[in-house]
């Protein structure tokens, strides 16, 4: 049997890899991050679960070798402001972390891999065994977009794609072709919570904007599908409605939907239009 390593980070991502590894005839090998990792993993049917500081990466590798890993999987979200907070760096990657010129997510990542592809472990695109859950091109949901949201739609893209070529963000939340928030470190997520407390704090001082909102989430210009590809559960289309938010534009091919057919179901109850473009 095939071995493959999992390098798991938060929410529900790793566990679909994990499952579907395993469903296509895979044994796995789990690095879980003690600072992300949700502690279920260690139940569901991995060969080997070994718990990892998210500065160890020399343990990551030694781990990894010992077990014969020669591919592996990133999957799951690690918290931007963790990387920079809370760790404690090993030898290996507080050299590699003083060699970054800029350290987003991209230079950091690609460097781990890089380092990792030095050592004999080819890093796998995170959506290999994930193809059937990529969003579709179309819009997903019973409703469409309105003319105003799609104009909220094409003004956030561009807003979006300037945002991308920096790597600074995913996300951004339009109103009425104004730009209320921008995802930096925080995640996907709470930006949208932030721009609900905003548009209810512009609307206590009457404001002229509508309170409606549109979340434009989008790749980045050749996004390495290794890491960091856009992902979206039923759980962003929940803190949408919080927040007011009526409608979600995604990147057809470039974002994974965690929670498959139960997300534009769960925007159809909500009244929300989710839509895929193909990015330009």
């Amino acid at each position: 049997m095939q071995r493959i390593g999992l390098i798991a980070g938060n929410g529900k991502f790793p566990f679909l890899v994990l499952d579907a590894a395993r469903a296509q005839g895979y044994e796995v090998i789990v690095a879980a991050i003690k600072e992300e990792t949700a502690p279920e993993i260690e139940s569901r049917g991995a060969a080997a679960v070994y718990w990892l500081s998210l500065g160890e990466l020399s343990k990551l590798i030694e781990t990894f070798k010992r077990e014969g890993i020669r591919r592996a999987i990133m999957a799951g979200q690690v918290k931007h402001k963790q990387i920079f907070s809370a760790i404690q760096p090993d030898l290996k990657l507080a050299k590699l972390l003083l060699s970054l010129a800029t350290r987003n997510t991209d230079s950091l990542l690609g460097a781990v891999a890089k380092v990792l592809a030095d050592e004999g472990i080819t890093l796998e695109n995170s959506t290999w065994l994930l193809e059937p859950l990529l969003v579709k091109p179309g819009v997903l949901t019973k409703r469409g977009p309105t003319d105003e949201e799609r104009k909220n739609i094409d003004y956030g893209r561009k807003v979006a794609l300037q945002l991308a070529h920096h790597d600074i963000g995913q996300t951004v939340v339009i109103a009425e072709s104004a730009c209320v928030a921008v995802e930096a470190m925080e995640g996907t997520d709470a930006t949208i919570e932030r721009a609900g407390q905003i548009m209810r704090s512009l609307h206590g001082d009457a404001s002229t904007l509508s309170r409606a909102l549109t979340v434009v989430k989008t790749a980045k210009p050749n996004q390495d599908m290794r890491f960091d590809v856009p992902v979206i559960g039923v759980q962003t289309i929940d803190i949408m409605l919080a927040a007011g938010a009526t409608c979600l534009a995604l990147d057809a091919g470039k974002c994974l939907l965690l929670d498959g057919a139960k997300i534009p179901d769960a925007a159809d109850v909500a009244g929300i239009a989710v839509v895929s473009d193909t990015a330009a």
